[in-house]
């Protein structure tokens, strides 16, 4: 086989991702074999991959590739949601491209148009991620509005109906006048905003005096229907049973007393407009006050605007203004900052509207769900913290509103017979809706056609809340083997921003619904931010082209960098220099199976000793990274297991064990230890594989020839086993010494190939075992060891003296002795600091023992390099 002597990933990708597909290692199909099980948060049918995708799809790539090399039947399911106000929107902008407006379109020719533009532009997300190495069950991906899940989504609605914790109601809601639908609570951002305080006088009704009220919002005065007060302040007793006239309209309204008024905002005049706040509303329920809405569902002013009808609000309220200020009744404008609440999908302010919508009640539903996260923890979020989160939204639940106004989504099941607001009935086809409605009205009569569909769709989250039970038909066939099987899933990784929009409710319905938790884990990750702490956005142009990123530092690269600094639950601070670590550690894999293909073998070569203690070294220090690895794991630290790993090969593996194995030049190696040595290697590429997986495999494949069932993807991950702590201490020690042999060469000019004698003072008694590693790593032809001091540069290694003979004839003394003469002074003065410290007695007195303690060793140490420096500046003078 021709190796390459440099990696290309580019070249290998595409070829890897092929085969693994072409070899089904993806597929999970029911067996005896322990299930893991992750799904996808499906990303929205309009997504394309960007650095939040990357990231949380890498972290779930990660898991799923080491499940599967512990043997386990791994099956990761992706799908998409139908994400109706995004998706609505989209298909309402290319048609307007057209030239076809929405409202000349029937449900019905909407609707295709939306599936032609799924057809056409949905999914792309998703073959992107194949890019970055997602290794998913593609035979399995599911899509929130496929006919089985759309089915699962309008059985659940009937069931909680008829359960009676769906109802219908008339409330105030948070109306997106963008997208033309209402949101749920949670659907709401709320931003700190400054915005213009108007103080509007309104004439008090046949007298020449006025009272002044405080808005921000003068275009919702012509919906005003009553001013109130505090009944408790004193400044306004006399306006008690008066009534005012509201100015343009010359509507006549009375002045009302409630206790909700606060005294000290404002000017303790509140104008009150039952349609356009949820607190007038109450206050309006309970003096009975008319309800004027002066706004069009797209936030335009109606016929109560007057002559400003038409209108788009943000004009009309500019407009109102100079119109009150024209009427001399416009007594001042302030600056006031205050919270906006705005549309989670589309930034678009929100506007309180009183409107006839479906809710869920939530009471009852939640407390399950609340207990198997804070009580019986039988669902652990990672990290912990979010349980605070967790526990103030599900406590302060609310109803949901499950309503959109909108045609893309499941059309809610409801079917009216009659002309009133509770004449209908609910059921799961317009067949079953029909014998009910017959049942409810006696009249035998009735057909199809005497029955209206609600034109409302289902909010997208009351789909993707079934995910992890529908996409294994959990709720149309709830004992079906695969459900039995795959559910409870095992780790769930999504970010904490959609921990009550998604997780919650997952958990309130895998109870509901299976009487069952909907998976073990919850892995929260950060957000991607950029150097700066900016989060990452198309807006502020900071985020980079997650494609791009792939074809400049290859998908391993790009997978490697953003994980070693994504720690859960905390943000990512993104910088393209981590993706150039992840290359450089691809380079330095494939420049080490390089190497190795260099080497000519000999079965008539006997094994080095320094070969031998390298090898044992490495597996014992393996081992104990392994461990470590494997607790990173149950803890959910990838951002630590990655780095662990990264150490191991890198610096470990690469940069010591492969040079203390490697034969002299032009030699070939002995046959035992390059058959121990690959499979050393090849035990690296396993806990390398999840996180590098195109490189791992490439490197694999190409170690020798192998069978599709010999592929890395499937192979059998390291077992845990016991190791030598003592091997790898000792080991530790001899690479400081031979660190301190090289630092003398280097400092004092001599050449490698110049073979050197060293001597010691063993005060460690540290074994002799090493000498051989030492040797072979630092051109040593001999070490000595001796019981005084000998000439030469010397260097400390704990309480060990290293001697290396040098000559003065190789360096420059003057610069020597000017060094060594800095290098006195600097430690004379830590070792006076020091001293300083432990000669003060409430230090002493009061510090920790271990910091005393490491003080002492601080002092002990500095006295001996000190005495070292001085040794050496003898020597030269």
């Amino acid at each position: 086989m021709n190796i390459p002597s440099k990696y290309d990933a580019s070249s290998v990708e595409d070829k890897w991702y092929d085969y693994w597909m072409q070899n089904n290692y993806f597929h999970s199909e029911v067996d005896d074999r322990e299930p893991y099980t992750i799904v996808i948060p499906p990303p929205n049918v309009t997504g394309v991959l960007h650095m939040g995708h990357m990231l949380n799809n890498t972290i779930q790539d990660v898991l799923i590739r080491r499940a599967r090399l512990l043997g386990k039947n791994a099956c990761w399911v992706p799908g998409m949601d139908h994400a109706s106000i995004a998706t609505e929107a989209k298909v309402v902008a290319k048609l307007k491209e057209q030239g076809i407006s929405k409202d000349d379109l029937t449900r019905e020719e909407f609707l295709q148009h939306a599936w032609d533009w799924k057809n056409e532009y949905g999914g792309i997300i998703l073959e992107q991620l194949k890019k970055l190495g997602a290794s998913c069950d593609w035979e399995r991906t599911k899509f929130t509005m496929d006919p089985d899940m759309s089915e699962a989504v309008i059985k659940v609605f009937v069931d909680l109906y008829n359960k009676g914790l769906i109802y219908r109601g008339y409330r105030m809601v948070n109306w997106d006048p963008e997208a033309k639908t209402t949101l749920s609570d949670e659907e709401v951002n709320y931003e700190e905003r400054t915005d213009t305080l108007y103080y509007v006088k309104y004439q008090i009704e046949g007298e020449e005096e006025f009272v002044t009220i405080a808005t921000t919002r003068p275009e919702t005065i012509l919906g005003d229907t009553a001013v109130c007060i505090n009944p408790n302040d004193e400044r306004y007793i006399h306006l008690k049973g008066k009534k005012v006239i509201v100015p343009i309209c010359d509507r006549i309204i009375p002045i009302i007393e409630d206790v909700y008024v606060d005294i000290e905002f404002g000017t303790g005049c509140l104008k009150v407009t039952p349609a356009h706040d949820v607190n007038d509303k109450e206050i309006g329920d309970r003096h009975k006050l008319e309800v004027i809405d002066v706004l069009n569902e797209d936030g335009s002013m109606n016929s109560f605007g007057l002559h400003h009808q038409g209108k788009d609000r943000v004009v009309a309220r500019k407009d109102v203004a100079k119109e009150l200020d024209t009427l001399g009744i416009l007594v001042k404008t302030e600056s006031i900052t205050h919270n906006v609440g705005t549309s989670e999908r589309t930034k678009a302010v929100i506007e309180p509207r009183l409107s006839d919508q479906w809710f869920l009640n939530m009471e009852e539903l939640v407390k399950p769900a609340l207990e198997s996260v804070l009580e019986t923890r039988e669902v652990k979020l990672f990290p912990k913290k979010f349980e605070n989160t967790y526990r103030h939204w599900m406590e302060n639940i609310r109803d949901w509103n499950i309503s959109r106004q909108l045609w893309w989504g499941q059309q809610i099941p409801a079917y009216f017979y009659g002309d009133g607001k509770e004449d209908f009935v609910v059921a799961e086809t317009v067949e079953s809706a029909l014998a009910l409605a017959k049942e409810t009205t006696g009249k035998a009569s009735l057909g199809i056609d005497d029955l209206r569909q609600d034109p409302d769709a289902l909010d997208t989250w009351f789909s993707s809340w079934l995910w992890p039970i529908s996409v294994f038909d959990g709720i149309r066939n709830p004992e079906n083997k695969e459900i039995q099987y795959y559910y409870p899933t095992n780790d769930l990784v999504t970010g904490p921003d959609i921990l009550f929009f998604w997780v919650a409710r997952m958990i309130i319905a895998g109870y509901e619904y299976k009487d069952e938790k909907p998976f073990e884990n919850v892995y929260l990750t950060g957000l991607v931010r950029d150097k700066q702490r900016r989060k990452m956005s198309k807006q502020l142009g900071n985020s980079p082209d997650a494609l791009k990123l792939i074809e400049d530092y290859g998908a391993d690269g790009v997978r490697v960098g953003l994980l070693l600094s994504s720690a859960a639950g905390n943000d990512l601070m993104f910088d393209e220099a981590l993706c150039q670590q992840g290359k450089g550690l691809a380079n330095k894999v494939w420049s080490a199976f390089y190497l190795t293909t260099l080497w000519e073998t000999s079965d008539t070569i006997e094994q080095p000793e320094s070969s031998r203690i390298a090898l044992d070294w490495y597996r014992s220090k393996f081992q104990k990274v392994l461990a470590e690895i494997e607790d990173h794991y149950s803890k959910y630290r990838l951002s630590d297991a990655i780095m662990a790993i990264y150490k191991l090969i890198y610096d470990d593996f690469c940069g010591l064990f492969l040079e203390i194995v490697k034969p002299p030049y032009q030699q070939p190696i002995d046959v035992q230890t390059y058959k121990e040595v690959m499979e050393i290697f090849e035990d690296n590429l396993k806990i390398l594989h999840p996180f590098m997986p195109f490189l791992t495999e490439e490197v694999w494949q190409s170690i020798k020839e192998r069978t599709s069932e010999e592929a890395l993807i499937i192979a059998k991950y390291p077992e845990i086993t016991s190791f030598n702590d003592i091997l790898i201490s000792e080991f530790d020690f001899a690479t400081d010494v031979v660190s301190g042999i090289r630092t003398v060469r280097k400092e004092k000019n001599i050449a490698f190939k110049e073979a050197i004698e060293v001597s010691v003072i063993n005060n460690e008694e540290v074994t002799t075992e090493f000498d051989s590693v030492i040797k072979k790593l630092t051109n040593t032809s001999q070490v000595h060891y001796v019981s005084e001091k000998v000439d030469g540069a010397s260097f400390r290694v704990k309480s060990n003296e290293y001697f290396v003979p040098i000559s003065l004839d190789s360096i420059n003394v003057e610069q020597e002795i000017e060094k060594l003469t800095k290098e006195l002074k600097r430690a004379q003065g830590f070792l006076i600091g020091i001293q300083k410290k432990l000669s003060n007695e409430r230090f002493v007195n009061n510090a920790p023992e271990q910091v005393i303690t490491l003080e002492r060793k601080k002092e002990s140490d500095t006295l001996a390099k000190i005495e070292t420096i001085e040794s050496s500046l003898t020597s030269l003078k």
